[in-house]
């Protein structure tokens, strides 16, 4: 396997595990209001971070372990950084950090975890573009 084969194979790696917590976000929410609106949102977090990641590791960025979006942003091309809000980015990364603990954040209703799939989906369908298809899986949502 060549060098650019198996650089390509990490990226394709970060993208399944990517798609497995947006399909896992999108099968919680299906519980309707019996969800737990908290796992869905954290999923959605992680779908955007895992492609974010995916995408700097397709071009070489070094990125720091972490779980906040703004840092991760900075790190991309600016026509992705000022597509999507740093009120979304900070909302995202929210749910990666406070949510987790019980007793730190008031609870999350079905229509802001649909809000969180909607970021998560609008931020991957952008950072997909950018990526060459031998990274991608096919997409099932």
């Amino acid at each position: 396997m060549s060098g650019n084969e198996a650089h390509l194979r990490v990226v394709h790696e970060w993208v399944v595990k990517a798609e497995n917590d947006l399909r896992t976000a999108v099968h919680t929410l299906a519980l309707k209001d019996d969800c737990p609106t908290d796992m869905v949102c954290f999923h959605a977090q992680q779908c955007v971070e895992k492609y974010v990641q995916a995408f700097l590791t397709f071009e070489c960025v070094a990125f720091p372990k972490t779980h906040d979006l703004e840092v991760l942003f900075r790190l991309l091309p600016s026509e992705i950084q000022e597509s999507t809000e740093i009120v979304k980015q900070r909302m995202l990364t929210r749910y990666a950090t406070v949510t987790r603990y019980p007793g730190m954040y008031d609870p999350i209703s079905v229509r802001e975890a649909r809000a969180a799939i909607s970021a998560a989906r609008k931020i991957r369908d952008q950072i997909r573009r950018l990526l060459p298809r031998k990274a991608k899986i096919r997409s099932k949502d």
